[in-house]
């Protein structure tokens, strides 16, 4: 019996169409021309709609109005009005732009290459979408992630636990995530943030400078992505200096009545009550892999519902299923999740050949002021390592621009001398972890570092600090 018109037979079929979905694309189409980008949602990325980009561009506005906020410091007088329905049209204007940039490359692709609806497993090989069955001798699952609502969220809410509620619902009970505020047309007159993590300390920080009355509420005692005691001490130290933030809430409650969101928490012993008008859950995010029939699959699943994969390969045990980008879990960045789309559609083009693919150096930044960066294993990874320190209090550079707060370690294997990581909070650590990535990627060691060039004065004769007292440290060893 001949196959029906709804069955199409490929060498490798590609779920998603975001970062690392494009990247396994182009990949895999070196191999073969029969490929077949699967995508049910908006293609455009994370990144362009509602992560790196338009977040960027909402930062870019509060640093404005910040630093002319506080010129008096320099003796420049100046008078701040922020215009919130301007300054969101822009970040809607600038996100559209970039948007429109990812959608100009999706539709470069071949007709024939695409297909538009969710995917779902019937076995290993054979997918169902729509009315169209697909058999592909490999496939890559790159659906990204989603923004996480937590329970203790869920008791103000309208819906269950099981129910995606869409942009409107979410208003309307004043629980929003991260995706939703890049469409906003107007700045809220307050908002309770919980998370202080990437996304919730990036952007309550923004918002309050911006002139929203923010405050910040975590659990654990936890900031970002730091893990050295020391470093995020005085990161807690910054940016409470300038934002209400608990970072260890206790007894937190969340609550609504008919002026909004009502937070509860214990401090000092004494119960504390704010109203909100809204709340954001920046609560991390859920991989996109739980309506995929993956129970259909060979796949051994963790306990998130998440297949066990090769890091290096990106290969699901010892199947031709491939899983990159935000889908896994593991580093929820573009330049990751590029590099694995990648590997993952390089392997799913020659399976059965698989190989393994060249990993860069973890490297993770924040946005903030003060800026956060944490490069290679964090302090928490390393057994006993030499730990070279830095407060940029009194770094010449930073007081110049008013910017000295924060410190930076560096980590040193104590035998080879060969840099293992850093941490750090503080003035342009955007381009301080560039130079320390490069530098642990390349397998420098503290004295192979303090041989290149240092310039005067700037922010990077800090890191030379570090790198001194490392070396010291080393010698006296």
């Amino acid at each position: 019996m001949s196959p029906s018109p709804s069955y199409t037979e490929v060498d490798v079929a590609i779920l998603g169409g975001g970062t690392a979905g494009m990247a396994a694309y182009r990949a895999a189409a070196a191999h073969t021309d029969r490929i077949l980008l699967i995508e049910g949602g908006a293609f455009g990325t994370t990144c362009a709609r509602v992560g790196c980009m338009p977040s960027k561009l909402l930062i870019a506005a509060a640093e404005a109005a910040h630093t002319a906020e506080h010129a008096g410091r320099f003796g420049i007088q100046t008078t701040v009005a922020v215009d919130g329905r301007r300054v969101m049209e822009r970040v809607r204007r600038e996100r559209d732009r970039f948007v429109g940039f990812v959608l100009d490359s999706i539709n470069s692709f071949p007709d024939v290459h695409r297909r538009r609806g969710y995917a779902t497993f019937l076995d290993d090989h054979t997918l169902q979408v729509g009315e169209e069955t697909i058999r592909a001798r490999a496939i890559v699952i790159a659906t990204g992630s989603r923004p996480k609502i937590l329970p203790m969220y869920r008791s103000i809410t309208p819906w269950l636990p099981e129910e995606q509620p869409d942009a409107a619902a979410r208003r309307a009970a004043g629980v929003l995530v991260s995706d939703d505020i890049f469409d906003w047309e107007d700045l809220p007159a307050s908002l309770a943030v919980f998370g202080p993590g990437v996304i919730g300390l990036e952007l309550g920080q923004a918002l309050f400078r911006l002139g929203v009355r923010v405050r910040v509420f975590g659990v654990g005692g936890f900031l970002g992505p730091l893990a050295d005691p020391e470093v995020r001490a005085d990161a807690i130290a910054a940016f409470s200096a300038e934002l209400p933030i608990q970072t260890d809430a206790r007894q937190l409650r969340v609550s609504r009545d008919h002026r909004g969101v009502v937070v509860r928490w214990i401090e000092d012993g004494a119960e504390q009550e704010e109203h909100f008008e809204l709340m954001l859950a920046a609560t991390g995010r859920t991989p996109n892999v739980d309506r995929l029939g993956l129970h259909h699959t060979s796949l051994t699943l963790d306990a998130r519902g998440v297949p066990l994969y090769d890091r290096r390969t990106l290969q699901c045990g010892t199947s031709a299923i491939f899983l990159a980008g935000d889908a896994n879990a593991d580093v929820p960045l573009l330049h990751e999740a590029a590099d694995e789309g990648k590997i993952a559609g390089d392997n799913a083009g020659s399976w059965p050949n698989v190989r393994r693919g060249a990993r860069r150096s973890p490297m993770a930044v924040m946005f903030t002021d003060p800026q956060i960066a944490v490069i290679g294993a964090p302090r928490t990874a390393l057994a006993d390592p030499i730990v070279g320190r830095v407060s940029f209090v009194d770094q010449g550079r930073s007081r110049v621009m008013l910017q000295n707060s924060g410190r930076l370690h560096v980590y040193a294997d104590r035998l080879t001398g060969r840099l293992l990581g850093a941490e750090m909070v503080g003035p342009r650590a955007e381009h301080l972890a560039h130079l320390l990535a490069w530098a642990h990627q390349s397998g420098m060691t503290i004295p192979e570092m303090l041989a290149m060039p240092f310039y005067h004065p700037v922010v990077e004769e800090g890191l030379r600090t570090a790198l001194r007292d490392a070396a010291a440290q080393l010698g006296a060893g």
